[in-house]
Formats: structure tokens, C-alpha cells, sequence
């Protein structure tokens, strides 16, 4: 069976060996419900064996709001309709060791996906969209994009969320986001400045700087980008030394014969990338 691509809450298309994700509920802010947190657990799942995607860009409908974190109205008790997963949102049956975490479905990561991941904020992110977030590659933002965590404000614990993002942000920005809530966003000048953000574009550039990038990456060998992000994360989850001692079997697994055959003749050819400086 081939790589199955028909979402109700995500839009979907290919181009160039690069997958273009785009959370499809603008009227909710691109907020995630029990069926989008199904379908984006289905789509991660999915492209590790779609050999056509070597890249992948995630970004969100509109250009007010990336992800705004999960939908309070369904999972708050409000509106419910056939689409509705109760073992997602209820709270029959769980218990402090039995939780449900909308991270579990929704991070590419958490997924097993290693095929690398482009996040285009393109407006608001914030609360649940760190899962994502904390999961990708690296982040381009539109200019007006904000960063934002409320869950004190409404009395909860803030703790996946920065959780997933203190990878990429320092101590104090991570902290100051978590416990100033609804009280102060993030800009994209700012985020872009600590290094969580890679790159800034006009709105209107976002996805053109998005797509520069992931061709890119899709045009190398992909067993050699996988074993790279595979590698990086490495560092991240079990710290540098022990990622070092890991790196000769992240090499091994991610170098094949036919790879650098490949690698070889660009070099011998003699043509030269049109490199652009950042």
C-alpha cells in the first residue's frame, strides 16, 4: 500500500522530494483536537517509509497563528463531535501513572520519525505547539510570529512544553516564557536572537526561505541526512560524551557504499553549489 496523504485537519502535498505539512484549522487557530493529534501521528508514522519525502516543512493555514497548543474547547469538556477520540480527551480510566500526552502523537520525534523536519511559524505559537516545535530541525519565522506559553496564567503546570523546548532555548529565556504566561510574548527578533529561531523572513518570503532550505537538504543522500539527525539528537538526549561514543554507530548505519558513490562523483564532476550566505 502507498503512503496514504487524505487528512481532514492537515493539508498535504509533495514537491521535490520535500512534503509540505500545514495544520489545517485556522477558525481554531491551528489548535490540535483528538483527530489532528490521529492524523499527525499518522502522517509521522507514515513518512518513514515514503521514500519519496527526504524533507519535510511544517507550518500552519492563515498567517495569525502557527499552533496555539491543544483545543480547550474539546478537551475542556466543550463541543464534541463524531471525530472525537475519548480516550485522547477523557478522563475515564486514567490515573496519575496512566496519562494520556498529546506529545505521544504529535512530535516527529516521539513518532520515530528522523527525516528532517522544517518548522514555518508563521504567525502565534503557543503552548502545545512546543511539542512540534521542540521536535523539528530548525525553526524559520515569519516577522510578526510570537512565542507565548499560558498555562500558569490558567493555573496549570507548564511542563512538556518547555520541557521540549529547553533543548533549544537558554535557561532564563525558557523560564521567563514559562512564568510570565498571557503576560508577555516572545518576538521572532527576539527568539531569533537567542538562537531558537535560525532565520527571520517577510511573511510573504516564509515559505520560499522554508522551501530553499528543505530542497537542499532533499537534494544530499538521505540515508547520510538521516544518520546526521539521528546523531545530533544523540548529543541532545544523552549528552556529549556519550554521544560521542555513539557516533561511530550513527556513522556506520548512516554511510552506505552507493551513498558515497554518489558523493564521490559530485565531487569529481567538478560542479560547484551556488552556496548563499546567512
Amino acid at each position: 500500500m502507498g503512503f496514504q496523504a487524505d487528512f481532514t485537519t492537515l493539508g498535504y502535498e509533495e514537491r521535490n522530494g520535500v512534503a509540505y505539512v500545514t495544520l489545517n484549522r485556522p477558525e481554531r487557530h491551528n489548535a490540535f483536537n483528538s483527530l489532528m493529534q490521529r492524523e499527525l501521528h499518522a502522517l509521522w508514522r507514515g513518512l518513514r517509509r515514503h521514500d519519496d519525502v527526504r524533507c519535510i516543512v511544517l507550518t500552519g493555514a492563515g498567517d495569525k497563528a502557527f499552533c496555539t497548543g491543544i483545543d480547550r474547547m474539546e478537551q475542556m469538556g466543550g463541543e464534541t463531535d463524531d471525530s472525537t477520540d475519548n480516550d485522547i480527551v477523557g478522563s475515564g480510566g486514567q490515573t496519575p501513572f496512566m496519562f494520556n500526552d498529546p506529545g505521544d502523537y504529535i512530535g516527529p520525534k516521539s513518532c520515530d520519525l528522523w527525516k528532517p523536519v522544517i518548522a514555518a511559524v508563521n504567525g502565534m505559537a503557543c503552548g502545545g505547539a512546543f511539542y512540534m516545535l521542540g521536535e523539528v530541525e530548525f525553526i524559520i519565522a515569519a516577522e510578526h510570529a510570537t512565542f507565548f506559553d499560558p498555562h500558569v496564567t490558567y493555573g496549570m503546570t507548564a511542563a512538556y512544553e518547555p520541557i521540549h523546548m529547553a533543548g533549544i532555548m537558554p535557561f532564563p529565556e525558557i523560564m521567563r516564557l514559562s512564568l510570565l504566561g498571557n503576560h508577555e510574548r516572545m518576538s521572532a527578533a527576539r527568539a531569533h536572537e537567542i538562537g531558537m529561531v535560525s532565520e527571520i523572513a517577510p511573511a510573504g518570503e516564509l515559505l520560499d526561505r522554508a522551501t530553499w532550505a528543505a530542497e537542499a537538504i532533499a537534494s544530499a543522500p538521505p540515508l547520510a541526512i538521516q544518520g546526521t539527525v539521528r546523531a545530533i539528537w544523540g548529543a541532545r538526549e544523552h549528552g556529549q560524551r556519550e554521544a560521542v561514543r555513539l557516533g561511530y554507530a550513527y556513522v556506520a548505519m548512516g554511510t552506505s557504499q552507493d551513498s558515497i558513490a554518489e558523493g564521490q562523483r559530485a565531487f569529481e564532476s567538478g560542479q560547484r553549489i551556488e552556496w548563499r550566505l546567512r
